[in-house]
């Protein structure tokens, strides 16, 4: 081959490379965007659920603990789904319903991570 013709070649060759990774990215992309979409909207149904089940000054409370401890409210937010999914809460939810509840899955939580501290 003549360096013309061989230079020819590489160059289409890249091309075709270029065009691929391209096309490859773009799928990339779109499924990315695919999975966010579903992330929000799995978390607006959430929302939309948890406003039907929780009286606001409850909300607000809940709130304010996933400010504090996130794993703790998203644990009472789970908890509270199942609950209504299963139609075992009875109306909604108080304050003070919510405050024993937190209570209860703190205390859970709090078993499961014991300290132990050893002296010699």
């Amino acid at each position: 081959m003549t360096d013309p013709e061989l230079e020819r070649l590489r160059r289409k060759r890249m091309l075709e490379l270029q065009r691929r990774a391209q096309a490859q990215q773009a799928r990339e992309g779109a499924e990315e965007r695919k999975e966010e979409e579903r992330r929000a909207l799995e978390e607006a149904q959430r929302r939309a659920l948890l406003r039907k089940i929780l009286t606001p000054e409850a909300r607000e409370r809940l709130a304010r603990v996933r400010l504090a401890r996130p794993q703790l409210a998203q644990a009472v937010e789970n908890y509270l789904i199942q609950l209504a999914q299963s139609g075992r809460l009875n109306g909604r939810v108080d304050e003070d319903q919510l405050k024993r509840l937190l209570k209860q899955v703190s205390e859970a939580t709090r078993k499961d991570f014991k300290i132990r501290i050893e002296r010699k």
